[in-house]
């Protein structure tokens, strides 16, 4: 129980990781937050999670809004009393095309969301940690920022993520001396539903199996098997608590050793 005393917000609640986040923060003993911008599909999640509704509480809206993001904040710790970490899984990635199809308004969009939606998030936690005596942020990156994918070319949402990852350290050096710890996970291909529907696709356009599709993705990672949501999630949860209380400025790939050559 890792978090047990704890408050928790995690930021972009859908079917996937977020879900995933704010379930084992729950299983390690945290009060979770809970926010998303669809306030009907939250509020179903959040009674998945906790039907008694005794340690979540939903608090819809955009982290392009930093009213949505303060809010947030401040209902989770005044229905908890405290808030001590939050974990940032809101993200845009369902802009793809090569360089040459991008827009002013996909780069725009992508920045806003991905980017200055992150600093909308620390900024309306920072004065909940302040006060609690230190507090952790979990930014959720993606490998799109250190390295390109050809068969799904996003460039700008590479380029935010890239981007993300030197927020996390400036603001891990900035905030550090109030005893905030700022880290981002970096997920690769993680089995949950979004990767599900991919496999559903590619297994109907080339008349194979869904497995099929799956096993080949994971033979390009060394341990040969895809993680899925929940393994993200338990490197979010631990950083998130106080066994990583010096861990800060970091940036923790979650991948099966996806980058390293396989035979």
């Amino acid at each position: 129980m890792i978090l047990e005393g704890r408050t928790v917000l995690v930021v972009g609640v859908g079917p996937g990781l977020g879900a995933s986040c704010a379930r084992l923060a729950l299983r390690d003993g945290a009060n979770v937050a809970v926010m998303a911008r669809n306030a009907e599909r939250l509020a179903g999640a959040a009674a998945d999670l906790d039907p008694t509704g005794d340690r979540v509480v939903a608090c819809a809206g955009d982290v392009a809004s930093q009213e949505d993001c303060t809010a947030a904040a401040d209902a989770a710790a005044e229905r908890f009393g405290a808030l001590h970490a939050v974990v940032n899984v809101a993200a845009l990635d369902t802009q793809k095309g090569a360089w040459h199809r991008t827009t002013d308004e996909d780069w725009k969009l992508n920045l806003t969301v991905n980017v200055l939606g992150a600093v909308h998030v620390v900024r309306a936690v920072e004065p909940h940690f302040v006060a609690a005596g230190g507090g952790s942020a979990v930014l959720i990156g993606s490998q799109a920022s250190m390295r390109p994918v050809p068969e799904f070319p996003q460039s700008p949402y590479g380029a935010a993520k890239s981007a993300l990852l030197s927020l996390a350290r400036d603001l891990a050096a900035e905030l550090g001396p109030s005893g905030i710890r700022v880290n981002t996970v970096v997920p690769s291909w993680m089995w949950g539903p979004n990767v599900e529907l991919y496999c559903e696709w590619q297994a109907g356009k080339r008349g194979v199996t869904v497995e099929e599709v799956k096993h080949e993705i994971a033979q390009g990672m060394a341990l040969r098997e895809m993680p899925t949501d929940s393994d993200v999630a338990e490197a979010v949860v631990f950083l998130a608590s106080q066994r990583a209380r010096m861990i800060t400025g970091q940036t923790l790939v979650v991948n099966a050793g996806h980058f390293f050559p396989v035979a």
